[in-house]
Formats: structure tokens, C-alpha cells, sequence
């Protein structure tokens, strides 16, 4: 990136100058390498933005048509929003005479855009804001009550309505944020010089796209200060490397524990630091704890299949965990996109009459996806195959697409806050371990991918018996009679909890269905010590989630001692403590995390 020019706090207008005409510089050879490599590459031009890749023209052609078929709608919508309007005016007026007046409308409470002091305290930012709030509040509804749309473009329009509300909040704008505006005040405009260095290092680091800095990476070290908890690499093949970590205890119970993550993301955002590390803990409740750190796929890897994470990946972590304990059965457990891939898995070996293992555990994982959250927003047969061309290019799905689209989700927090911090207010970001991880994003190849969407999301086939064949065998979920532990999130967006809950209609085992609180990663990564989310329980068989939320029962704390309850019950008794790397036939590698975890796609 080369680098960086020293902002002054004061300086002579000749030190600025020099300033200006490096950013200057540094733009125009930005541009021109970006015109000259999308002129060469127009399939990269349309990656890039410049076609409509999600197909969203085409949602908001037919909404506005339905729109405009019901006049009488419309124009009570555009009432609602003159009554709101004229409210507000009142409202405004009342306080400049007495400065009382009650606000017409308030942020959400866990709205963080709005909490600088200005916001409310000044009348002419608190009427921007109210302003706004009613606009948005008056477009979503409109949104949301035209009749007539089809299920997919109804979400469609909604979810990128809200980005384009999200888009242009006053908080965005230096003119129309407070806290940018006073800090151009405090700094004479060097917040914003600063703001444009890290913008341009942003466009550089991305060779011509914007990738925002979430944090500086310098802040971590892999196996220092994240994803550091003491273990050994003791096994690895090209599609994942196993690590086992060493006991905190004397004894361990007699079964172990295997996890597989989802590989959509690495591993360790259940081992960020040692406070809130899920792996930590378990070792610390006696548990011989292993984890599959799968591989950051390259090019050569485009035609490695989801039959090849099942055969090579979870089957093989499994063959192995026994062999190096020397036990006959074994506990899984499969977060997300790796829940799936154990639900798969299991299915399999019921087929092939292998007991091996004991019990399954699954963090927000979905097996039906009929109900498949705002992720499919982005998932439709013409998405899809604009995402195969990509892919057959590559090989892979570039991490960046990934990346992108999650962040998308959740775009006030983890894109136009970053904006406002990194661009307006010219700071560096805040070292935060979380948003480290999520800016480690991974590939996926190309043919496992492409299975995925048209099999999982787009067709539904999984949750159909013999719906889809891995390894020559039809998978039935109806077969998998393991003990279940199902854990899901009562606002994740990306597993819905409902849709999760459908897999307790599939699995034909006994099955404990726990609803956490919060979201698809603070739902799961949630210590007992942080006394921060709840969970509810029901132990009682329900036809559906509403049912089973009804008669459920709230606890306060974690759900981590619900769930080693639950395992303690069949990990059998207390064996002497298995240190990595002690089994001949399976010596330590390297020290945990591995390499495998510590190759960057972005």
C-alpha cells in the first residue's frame, strides 16, 4: 500500500499542499487502473456493481406496477406520511415557543446511530432525525402493503428498501451529523483529510473496490491474542486440519467431543479470546475437546464437492477422534452451514449402519430451507447462475462476495458505522476481536457451492428423503436416531429459529429444542460469566416453533450448562486426562491453531 502521509495537527499551507497532491495523485492512478482493468474485464465490471446482479430492478419494476394498480392505496400512503409530516412541524414549533414539546417519533432503542447528545438536545438536528425516522417508518409500510407480490420479491424489495434507507441516514453526511461537524470544528477539517487516507487506502486494499477497514490487523495475532487456546494440530488432509486441545483437568470423561464449523467462516469465533471461548470452556468442563479447522480453498480446489466435506471431512475428523481416544462412540457437534453437513453425515453412516456416534449437538443449523431468512434475498435461479459464471472463472466464490453480503445484513453496524468512524470522523477502527474474525472471510468451491444453493436453498431438496445423494447413498434425515441437541437463536436472521425447529419433525431420535436469545453469533458465543442472554426450554413434544415458544419456559444465564447437562448425562465416567499428540500413530503437527486457519482469501 506503501506509505502513509503524517496529517499535521497545524501546518504551513505548503505542508498541506503536499498533502492534497498525494491524495490527489494516489485517486487518479486509482481511477485509471480501474477503468483499464474493467475495460479488459467486463464479467469483473459486472461483479463489481455495474449490472444487476441480484435482479433487483426487475422486484421494484413490479412493485411499483402493483403500486400504481391500486391508486386508492397510494394515495391514503402519501395522507399517513402529510399527517406524520404535519405532526412533526407542530411538534417543532411547540418546543421553539416552550421547549417542551413531546418528540412525534424516537429511534429504535438499539438504534446506535442517534446516541450522540446533539440528536436530541438540538432542535434542528432532533427535527433531521425525527424527519427521517418518519420517512423511513412511512416508505417500509408503503413497502410492505402493496398487494399482490410473490413471497421472494415481497422480501426482496423490503430488504433493499431498508439498505437504501439505511444508505441515506443524516448520520452518513458530515453536514448533517453533529459529531462530524464538531469534530471538523475541533480539528480544522483534518478529520475528513484523514477520513479521505483511509478511504483511498481502503480502495487500494480492495484494487478498485471498497473494502472498509473494520479493524487494523496489526492488532492481532493468530494463537496470541485470538484463537489461542493451548492445543495441537494432530491430523490433516487437504480438506481440513484437526485440533485437539490440551486438558485443564486431571480426568476427562470417557467421550469425547468433535466440532465442525461451518466453513463459510473459520473456526475460532468460538475461540476469539479466553473469556468467551466455547472450546475453552468445554476443556474446562472435562471434556477432550477437538475441532475441524477446514481449508481456505484455492483455484485447484474448484471441483472439491459437499460429498467430499462429508467423506473426507466430517467422516474422516470422526475416524480419526476414536482412533486417537480409543473409544468406541463419540459427541459431534455442527454450527451452522456445519450443522447441516453433520445432519448429512449422519444420515449417511445410518445408511451404512455405523453407530459410531453418540450424540449430536446443533448450533443454528437449518435442514429445511423452505423458510431460509434473508439470505435469500440474494439466492434465485438468476443469482444463482450469475454466481456459477463467476465462479466457473475462478474456481472459487471469492471471499469478498461472502463478506459483502453478510455485512449487508446487518449494514448500520458493520458498513455505514465504519463509514461514519473510518471516513467522516477520520479515527482509526476500534481493535475488536469479533470484527477481526468477521473480516477473515473464506472461499468456497465452486462445485460444493453450487450444490449448496440449488440443493439447500433454492430446491429445498435436503429436507426431502432421498432428496439428494452423497456418496452413493440417498440421504433420509428421517433415520438419524441419536440423541439431538438443538440450539437456535430467537433473532438470527440468517438460521430463522422457526425454520430450525423444522428438523425437529425430521429427526426421528429424542430431541432437546433450546431457544437462545440474541443472534446467530452472540446467541451462541455466550459465556456463563458474561450473564448476558437468556434461553428457554420445553420439554414437551410441540407440532410447531409457535407452539413450542408458548409453553416454553425462560431461564436466566447461558445455555452452555443446559447443553453439558445434557452431555454429561451420556459421556460415561472419568478416564485419565489425553494430552495432544500422546497417540503414536497421531503426533502433534504444530501448535494449535494451525496453518490451515491462518491463510487469508481478502
Amino acid at each position: 500500500m506503501g506509505e502513509q502521509p503524517q496529517i499535521p495537527v497545524s501546518g504551513s499551507p505548503e505542508e498541506w499542499a503536499g498533502i492534497m497532491t498525494g491524495i490527489a495523485e494516489r485517486a487518479q492512478r486509482l481511477v485509471s487502473d480501474f477503468v483499464a482493468r474493467n475495460a479488459a474485464n467486463p464479467a469483473q465490471a459486472a461483479h463489481m456493481g455495474m449490472a444487476d446482479s441480484v435482479n433487483i430492478g426487475a422486484a421494484f419494476m413490479e412493485m411499483t406496477t402493483k403500486m400504481l394498480a391500486d391508486p386508492g392505496k397510494l394515495v391514503d400512503a402519501q395522507m399517513n406520511l402529510w399527517r406524520d409530516t404535519m405532526d412533526l412541524w407542530r411538534s417543532a414549533a411547540m418546543r421553539a415557543f416552550n421547549g417542551q414539546e413531546a418528540s412525534t417519533i424516537q429511534p429504535a432503542p438499539d438504534d446506535k446511530r442517534f446516541k450522540d447528545e446533539a440528536w436530541q438536545q438540538n432542535q434542528i438536528f432532533d427535527f433531521i432525525k425525527q424527519s427521517y425516522l418518519l420517512t423511513s417508518r412511512w416508505l417500509q409500510a408503503t413497502v410492505h402493503e402493496v398487494d399482490g407480490l410473490d413471497a421472494r420479491t415481497q422480501r426482496k424489495v423490503e430488504f433493499f428498501t431498508k439498505q437504501f434507507i439505511n444508505a441515506v441516514s443524516p448520520t452518513n453526511f458530515a453536514i448533517t451529523n453533529p459529531e462530524v461537524l464538531r469534530a471538523v470544528a475541533e480539528t480544522k477539517g483534518e478529520n475528513l483529510v484523514k477520513g479521505l487516507e483511509h478511504l483511498l487506502a481502503d480502495l487500494e486494499k480492495g484494487k478498485g473496490n471498497l473494502r472498509i477497514s473494520m479493524i487494523n490487523e496489526s492488532d492481532f495475532k493468530m494463537g496470541v491474542n485470538i484463537a489461542s487456546t493451548p492445543g495441537k494440530v494432530v491430523f490433516q488432509n487437504r480438506m481440513f486440519q484437526l485440533i485437539q486441545y490440551a486438558p485443564t483437568t486431571e480426568t476427562v470423561k470417557e467421550v469425547p467431543i468433535v466440532i465442525t464449523p461451518p466453513w463459510i467462516n473459520k473456526f475460532y469465533i468460538l475461540d476469539l479470546r479466553e473469556k468467551n471461548s466455547l472450546l475453552k470452556w468445554l476443556t474446562d468442563q472435562g471434556y477432550t475437546t477437538f475441532v475441524v479447522s477446514w481449508v481456505n480453498p484455492e483455484a485447484d480446489m474448484s471441483q472439491v464437492s459437499f460429498e467430499d466435506y462429508m467423506i473426507e471431512g466430517a467422516v474422516a475428523a470422526k475416524d480419526v477422534v476414536r482412533a486417537i481416544t480409543g473409544v468406541d462412540k463419540i459427541h459431534m457437534a455442527g454450527y451452522c452451514l456445519g450443522g447441516t453437513l453433520l445432519s448429512a453425515t449422519l444420515a449417511y453412516l445410518k445408511a451404512k449402519k455405523d453407530d459410531s456416534v453418540l450424540s449430536a449437538t446443533y448450533f443454528v443449523t437449518l435442514t429445511d430451507f423452505k423458510e431460509s431468512g434473508d439470505l435469500s434475498v440474494f439466492i434465485d435461479e438468476e443469482q444463482v447462475e450469475s454466481l456459477e459464471k463467476r465462479m466457473a472463472e475462478t474456481g472459487y466464490l471469492d471471499a469478498s462476495d461472502m463478506a459483502n453480503t453478510f455485512n449487508l445484513l446487518r449494514s448500520n453496524d458493520l458498513i455505514w458505522s465504519f463509514v461514519v468512524n473510518n471516513y467522516l470522523l477520520g479515527k482509526e477502527p476500534f481493535p475488536f476481536d469479533l470484527l477481526y474474525w468477521n473480516s477473515d472471510a473464506t472461499r468456497m468451491p465452486k462445485a460444493m457451492h453450487s450444490f449448496y444453493l440449488r440443493n439447500m436453498y433454492l430446491e429445498n431438496n435436503f429436507a426431502k428423503p432421498g432428496g439428494v445423494t452423497l456418496a452413493g447413498t440417498p440421504i433420509d434425515l428421517r433415520g438419524i436416531t441419536v440423541p439431538t441437541y438443538m440450539l437456535s437463536a430467537r433473532e438470527d436472521h440468517i438460521a430463522p429459529w422457526a425454520s430450525t425447529f423444522e428438523a425437529t419433525k425430521l429427526f426421528s431420535g429424542p430431541t432437546r429444542f433450546v431457544l437462545s436469545g440474541s443472534g446467530h453469533i452472540a446467541g451462541i458465543v455466550n459465556p456463563p460469566a458474561a450473564k448476558k442472554y437468556g434461553y428457554w426450554t420445553n420439554d414437551k413434544k410441540s407440532p410447531s416453533a409457535e407452539a413450542w415458544l408458548t409453553g416454553a419456559k425462560e431461564h436466566a444465564g447461558s445455555w452452555w450448562h443446559d447443553w453439558e447437562k445434557w452431555l454429561a448425562a451420556q459421556s460415561g465416567g472419568m478416564v485419565p486426562a489425553r494430552k495432544p499428540g500422546s497417540n503414536p500413530k497421531f503426533k502433534a503437527i504444530e501448535d494449535a491453531p494451525g496453518s490451515y486457519v491462518k491463510a487469508r482469501a481478502v
